[in-house]
């Protein structure tokens, strides 16, 4: 397992408490976490939460999305080019964000299609390794399937995350999880 020295010896970003476990290539992400994936199947999303930048009125996509479910917290973190954070239950959103000088805070209903999928229930999960012949190749996404078409994939932005609801691209390829 691969930490970020800055990761490893503070609160990442000013949560307290939060230390991400970054990790590279699809086979170690899904023997790490691919039994904990798949505990979501079966499982409501009740809530996500994104820091929040009120200065600017954006989402700070540097920072972990958190996905609560019926008895499990999901943290999802990507950095760099190709490493891939995820943790569980580690970061209470009840707590503020103390980041440098920033206005930042845990936000809930910040993106609408992400809310549209709160109540509903994980019907399959899947991690998927882009091959896009660039430099990102190798990073893993995480994507949660809801049925009728939605989904939620969290990816690798270019040292950030980024979120999507439609099938993802081709250039990804999807990396069953063995139960």
């Amino acid at each position: 397992m691969e930490t970020d020295d800055f990761a490893a010896a503070s609160d990442y970003l000013g949560i307290e408490g939060y230390r991400p476990q970054f990790q590279r290539g699809v086979d170690a992400i899904a023997r790490s976490h691919g039994p904990r994936l798949l505990d979501l199947v079966g499982r409501d999303l009740n809530r996500s939460r994104l820091v929040w930048d009120a200065e600017s009125g954006e989402w700070v996509a540097d920072a972990p999305v958190v996905l609560e479910f019926t008895g499990a917290q999901l943290e999802v973190q990507h950095n760099k080019f190709d490493e891939l954070s995820l943790t569980w239950g580690r970061i209470d959103t009840a707590r503020p964000v103390d980041f440098l000088d920033s206005d930042w805070g845990w936000r809930d209903g910040a993106l609408e299609r992400l809310v549209a999928l709160e109540g509903r229930t994980v019907l399959d999960v899947e991690l998927l390794e882009w091959r896009g012949g660039d430099m990102a190749d190798g990073s893993v996404a995480v994507s949660l399937i809801f049925g009728a078409g939605d989904r939620l994939t969290i990816f690798n932005a270019l040292d950030e995350n980024g979120v999507e609801f439609d099938t993802p691209p081709p250039a990804y390829r999807s990396c069953r999880l063995a139960g």
